[in-house]
Order: C-alpha cells, then sequence, then structure tokens
C-alpha cells in the first residue's frame, strides 16, 4: 500500500503549501485608501502625459498638410 501513504504524504505536503501561503489583505481601511490614491495619482499623470503627446503629434500632422 505504497501508493496510499504517497497520497497522504502528498496531501500533507499541498497542505502545508497552501497555509504558508497569504490568503487575504492585510492593509487596515486607511492604508488601502491612500494605496488606492496613489496608484490613481499615477494613473492620472499617465493619462496627462498621453494626451500631451496626442496634442503635439496631432499638432504636428496639422502643420504638415
Amino acid at each position: 500500500m505504497t501508493r496510499g501513504n504517497q497520497r497522504d504524504k502528498a496531501r500533507e505536503k499541498n497542505m502545508k503549501e497552501q497555509a504558508g501561503q497569504k490568503k487575504k489583505n492585510t492593509q487596515t481601511g486607511t492604508e488601502f485608501q491612500r494605496a488606492k490614491e496613489a496608484q490613481a495619482a499615477i494613473m492620472r499623470e499617465k493619462q496627462a502625459k498621453a494626451e500631451a503627446a496626442k496634442k503635439t503629434t496631432d499638432a504636428a500632422s496639422t502643420k504638415k498638410k
């Protein structure tokens, strides 16, 4: 019955690995909100840069015509 023993050992190993993994968010509400705001600010910056780049390419294309 070595096969059954292998199955049990594999099951134990898998349970041990799953127990070591992070399962949920550990941030408090205010920490989460600050992180969210920081990410939003970064995205706003990226959008502004993209819009500026688009305006410059549009302006350059209208000058050629």
